[in-house]
């Protein structure tokens, strides 16, 4: 028996066609010049990029020890200062001979002079076998000119010596050139790689070679968007915003925007089947997709600005970065793309063109509608099992070490990283990056007596003296960045904490990642409650339900625990990381909840939507998982990729980054969003939007729709 469903028209190319809007096609063209004309003044008057600054250093707080030693060490007359020692040794690890010693000794002058202070570029021999000579550089520096001076030195070491003879440039100024040099060139790098990902798949999806160019310009188009209004707009407002950062917000403009033109436009498909009128069909789908691109969205939005609360400069970065994305991502998904997508008309679509009159996905019985019917026989075994996988790659998670050191930071081992090691095997594994100690110049004798008796810390060499303060270096047993120097370096100031009147502080390049490592901890206990608390308060707005938001939120926690257990397998097996490192769970906890509640609010908005529409919530379900099953699948699959294109730089954070979330992505979209939400549903019933209650109006009027006439509403 054929019905027609509250507010819709019945399928078939004789359906009633609504008033169009006046003028649709001039409106469209409108939209899609006021656009161009935007896109090009910002292009023409804005910034390049969205960097502001070009540190990575993690931006620490001014109360923090290290900001406040970095502080005063510019009030002594050498200033900041932070040594570039160059490592000579040979190859095969022999002895130095008498003429390579002489070769060392004449790099020294050389050396010197590109330094602050030429004299102390002496040549020291360690047990015969390697030989050091430090050159003292700005550490205040900014990136570029750091680079360049490192460059210098590099090439300055390497001159007229011959192998096995060679020089490693090591130190804090190496280290920070070093991992500058993998952000070279990152923005196009990410852009060239999640552009050419985003194209595949999206010829994949669509099947047609001039449907995906659409999505794809408007989000490529986006992305640079936002890139400007970022860089002009994050100065004003006090933010900085890294060459990290600003990769990021692409990987989450491309994600998020590909994300929304999926649901568009699968929408827009089917309205066509309804309707001759095109125009027409791009206001129905326009109407039912926005309030889930505009709740989705702006979940994810809320969620990054809770890191404008962050200690870390660059976590706030990252926030005010990847929101106005976001923000760009929308605009351009419910402004652009409709006006882009419906002027073409039809032809759009070929060879696959849509026809008035042909089934709608939601009429069909496919893959969709079979894995619903297989979900609704068994709803508390599929339950079950799926909360079963959840627990299992949860359990990686148990014993997991965060912090990886700063020598573990890259993929491929850097210059800085190979002359570290050679220097330990003769000195303190922290002699590349010693501590750098300031107290008062009364109290500095103490100092240094405290600190020599500090187990970890190998020497202690006194500095520099003002009228005021004092300073020293502190050399550590272990290496920069490991659990031991962490140890150490606590220990220290603890000791150093009881002088009295002392006011010691512990600084340097160590103490500062250590510093960020604390920071990033305290930025983790106040963001994550924070996003919890904001993904429930907008579900429960958008569902206008308690229990619905109580279950997504649970689903996708364990979605996030799962992945975190994935991905450290995955980091211990595949790529033998030692551990993860200590910003990976806070980002990949934002990113996951955030963008994978989005699969959750696409499937349980259009749930909602079929409920008011005239279906009990065991159909409604199921209905919905058959018509948003193909595009949140084809969604996953190209937002996973996206993110695993950060595995295209050499920096080990942004791989684990990338792979936590792409396996979490995976899991929402294949087992979540696919089989765990409609089980939970079809256990909980109505009671599943308590206390809203979607089914009261048809109460009594809709006695006769329980069955479905195939596929899902059997």
């Amino acid at each position: 028996m054929s019905r027609t469903l509250p507010g819709r028209p019945p399928a078939g190319p004789t359906a009633d066609v609504p008033p169009r809007p006046r003028r649709p096609k001039a409106l469209a063209w409108l939209v899609l010049f006021l656009s161009l004309v935007a896109v090009g003044a910002a292009f023409s008057l804005g910034p390049s990029g969205a960097a502001t600054t070009d540190s990575g250093r993690g931006g620490l707080p001014a109360s923090s020890q290290s900001a406040r030693v970095a502080e005063l060490v510019k009030t002594f007359p050498s200033g900041a200062v932070a040594p570039a020692v160059v490592v000579y040794s040979n190859a095969d690890g022999s002895p130095l001979t008498a003429a390579q010693r002489t070769a060392i000794t004449g790099r020294a002058q050389p050396l010197g002079s590109l330094g602050l202070a030429p004299e102390a570029a002496r040549p020291e021999f360690l047990k015969d076998r390697v030989a050091t000579i430090a050159v003292l550089l700005p550490s205040a520096a900014g990136e570029e000119e750091n680079t360049r001076k490192i460059t210098d030195v590099r090439t300055t070491a390497s001159d007229g010596i011959s192998a096995p003879l060679r020089a490693e440039v090591t130190g804090g100024p190496a280290f920070r050139a070093d991992i500058a040099a993998v952000f070279a060139g990152a923005d196009t790098t990410l852009l060239i790689a999640t552009a050419s990902v985003v194209a595949v798949l999206l010829l994949i999806t669509y099947r047609s070679p001039v449907l995906c160019l659409v999505p794809l310009l408007v989000v490529a188009t986006g992305d640079r968007f936002a890139a400007v209004v970022v860089g002009a707009l994050a100065p004003h407002a006090g933010i900085e915003v890294d060459a990290s950062s600003a990769g990021i917000m692409s990987v989450l403009v491309f994600g998020a925007g590909t994300n929304y033109a999926l649901l568009l436009v699968s929408r827009y498909r089917d309205e066509l089947h309804l309707t001759q009128d095109r125009f027409t069909a791009m206001t129905r789908a326009w109407r039912g997709t926005a309030p889930a691109v505009v709740a989705s969205g702006t979940t994810v939005v809320l969620s990054l600005l809770t890191l404008l609360a962050a200690e870390l400069t660059g976590n706030r970065g990252l926030g005010f970065a990847g929101a106005i994305g976001i923000v760009v991502a929308m605009a351009f998904a419910l402004l652009v793309l409709p006006a882009a997508l419906v002027l073409p008309g039809r032809r759009l679509f070929w060879p696959l063109i849509p026809r008035a009159g042909e089934a709608r996905a939601v009429d069909r019985r496919g893959l969709w509608a079979r894995i619903g019917t297989t979900v609704a026989g068994r709803p508390a075994r599929v339950a079950l099992a799926g909360t079963a996988v959840l627990i299992a790659l949860a359990s990686g998670t148990v014993g997991l070490h965060t912090g990886l050191a700063q020598a573990d930071s890259f993929r491929k081992t850097p210059e800085a990283v190979l002359g570290q090691r050679t220097l330990a095997t003769v000195r303190p594994a922290g002699s590349g990056e010693p501590l750098t100690l300031v107290s008062t110049s009364a109290t500095a004798d103490e100092v240094l007596q405290a600190a020599r008796r500090t187990p970890g810390v190998a020497a202690v060499t006194p500095g520099e003296r003002t009228a005021r303060h004092a300073r020293a270096a502190a050399v550590l047993a272990d290496a920069p960045g490991t659990a031991a120097s962490d140890d150490t370096i606590e220990r220290l100031r603890d000791n150093l904490a009881q002088l009295p009147g002392a006011q010691a502080l512990v600084g340097g390049t160590t103490a500062e990642n250590h510093d960020v490592e604390r920071a990033t901890e305290h930025d983790t206990r106040l963001v994550v409650p924070l996003v919890l608390a904001i993904v429930f308060f907008v579900l429960t707005a958008l569902l206008r339900s308690l229990v619905a938001p109580v279950l997504l939120v649970a689903t996708v926690i364990a979605s996030y625990f799962a992945a975190l257990g994935a991905g450290r397998v995955v980091f211990g097996t595949l790529y033998d990381f030692p551990a993860v490192d200590t910003t990976v769970p806070l980002l990949s906890f934002l990113f996951l909840v955030a963008l994978g509640v989005d699969y959750n609010i696409f499937l349980i908005a259009r749930a909602r939507e079929e409920t008011l529409a005239g279906h009990p919530t065991r159909h409604a379900i199921l209905r919905s998982l058959t018509v948003t099953g193909g595009v949140i699948t084809s969604a996953g699959i190209l937002l996973a990729a996206v993110f695993a294109v950060l595995g295209v730089l050499p920096l080990i954070t942004l791989t684990q980054i990338g792979v936590i979330v792409g396996i979490g992505v995976l899991l929402d979209t294949l087992l979540v969003r696919t089989v765990l939400v409609p089980a939970l549903v079809l256990l909980t019933g109505r009671h599943f939007w308590w206390p809203g209650r979607p089914e009261d109006p048809l109460r009594g009027t809709r006695a006769g729709v329980g069955r479905l006439e195939s596929g899902v509403g059997e």
